[in-house]
């Protein structure tokens, strides 16, 4: 960052503010909180755009006339708990310890049950369940599983991560991916999956949305906080890459990358009747 140029007023003085460290910016990302999808910390320091449908809007327009909702991997409620009006009936499902915590703090006092659920565990509810299952970046959406708790008539409205998402900093720091890694959560291969599940597409789309880090500690913390990017990472082990990066952003200015995202709409059939003969 370049020093505060404020013009000084006429008879007064004034120190500029020295410009924060790589060891600083470092610093203060390694101390941010990295529990639920708060992303407030990034405000001025990262930017992305947001796809078109607006889906916490959307979402929270479904569960308005929903009955019994599900939320999956709800991380710590902040998406869920957005929503206006929510179901007599709205439970939520949390893998992670930290964020069933702060989610149940979150989400309890607004009606909803939050049950600690591992991201790969069946859920832990029967069959017919829901009437609307709703999800914000899954790690992984086992179709099988939501096909099964949906109701016949029943809608699965969820925001997915799309391939290579933000694989600019991914291959940063990785290097080149195999396709086969690039091409991971493509919504064709996860609208086969969900059709092989028994539900109908209703609606797909996808948009590759432009994001921007201002400054090395954003990186830091967005690689601390979306653990899956670059597993295993740390300061420590990246220092020299992540010393070069800021370098780059100093002389260049915000570093760029795309993430990816779809929506999915998609329905449980209603099962048609048996005709009896004569």
């Amino acid at each position: 960052m370049s020093p505060d140029a404020t013009p000084r007023t006429p008879g007064t003085s004034r120190t500029p503010r020295a410009p924060r460290t790589f060891d600083d910016l470092v610093a203060e990302a390694e101390a941010a909180p990295t529990e639920g999808w708060d992303f407030s910390w990034f405000e001025g320091r990262a930017t992305e755009a947001r796809p078109s449908w607006r889906y916490a809007e959307a979402m929270a327009g479904r569960l308005a006339g929903a009955s019994a909702s599900l939320d999956i991997q709800t991380g710590g409620g902040e998406v869920l708990a957005s929503a206006a009006v929510l179901p007599p009936l709205a439970v939520a499902t949390e893998g992670w310890p930290a964020n069933v915590a702060k989610a149940t703090a979150l989400l309890h006092p607004r009606g909803v049950a939050v049950v600690a659920s591992p991201e790969d565990a069946p859920l832990p509810f029967a069959d017919g369940a829901f009437d609307l299952v709703t999800s914000r970046h899954p790690v992984k959406a086992h179709f099988e599983e939501i096909a099964r708790v949906l109701r016949p008539g029943g809608t699965y409205f969820a925001q997915h991560v799309g391939p290579a998402s933000v694989f600019e900093v991914v291959e940063y720091f990785l290097g080149p991916q195999p396709a086969e890694v690039r091409n991971g959560r493509h919504p064709d291969l996860e609208r086969a999956e969900a059709e092989a599940a028994g539900l109908e597409v209703v609606d797909l789309r996808a948009e590759r949305l432009r994001m921007e880090f201002h400054d090395i500690g954003a990186v830091v913390h967005f690689l601390r906080k979306v653990v899956w990017m670059v597993p295993g990472f740390t300061v420590e082990a990246y220092r020299p890459r992540l010393r070069e990066l800021h370098d780059r952003i100093q002389a260049s200015g915000p570093f760029v990358a795309h993430s990816t995202r779809h929506l999915f709409d998609l329905r449980k059939p209603v099962d048609e009747p048996v005709l009896s003969e004569g």
